[in-house]
């Protein structure tokens, strides 16, 4: 706690594990509008990474954003933003409580996301485009030299560019490169 005279700041953590889960899960649940889709969605997505199924995770996450009702992109931009697609990636990586870095600075630039998992890096560049994949997050990865930074720890990097389109409001691309 920091004190500034006349104005009290605190900075808040998770207290464990178990908290962090249940409150991405929480937040899951109010993206889907659904009680039942996180709790599922996530136990998959663990076993996915274990056996790094890149095609079952682009079928994951295109059964899930299938799922969004309609109406909540009605009167609003939201299919428009980057930030929303990547929020939902991020809430269902935290709700398992893995290592996950956002933003994460490099000396080229930043990657949406890494997550160090299993004696594995990932790489995560998210691109929101019109209809069709243009293969430009997967581009951005590599032109920015990324997974530099990992290369030193001698395990597996994969890249991955996962493209939304605005129009159908879904994954269009991932493309996927590891590097070993």
């Amino acid at each position: 706690m920091w004190s500034i005279p006349g104005r009290m700041e605190l900075t808040l953590k998770y207290p464990n594990l178990e908290v962090q889960s249940s409150l991405n899960n929480s937040l899951l649940q109010c993206l889907t509008g659904g009680l039942a889709v996180p709790g599922p969605q996530i136990s998959r997505l663990y076993r996915l990474l274990l056996a790094a199924d890149f095609a079952g995770m682009k079928a994951l996450f295109n059964a899930f954003y299938a799922s969004i009702p309609h109406d909540w992109y009605r009167e609003n931009e939201l299919s428009s933003f980057e930030g929303y697609y990547a929020s939902i990636f991020y809430s269902h990586f935290a709700a398992l409580g893995l290592d996950i870095r956002l933003e994460d600075s490099s000396n080229h630039g930043r990657i949406d996301m890494a997550v160090l998992f299993n004696g594995a890096v990932w790489l995560f560049e998210f691109k929101v485009v019109e209809l069709t994949p243009a293969g430009r997050a997967l581009q951005q990865i590599k032109d920015n030299g990324y997974a530099d930074k990992y290369q030193g720890l001698g395990q597996p990097v994969h890249l991955i560019g996962v493209e939304f389109s605005k129009a159908s409001r879904n994954v269009v691309g991932f493309e996927v490169q590891t590097l070993s």
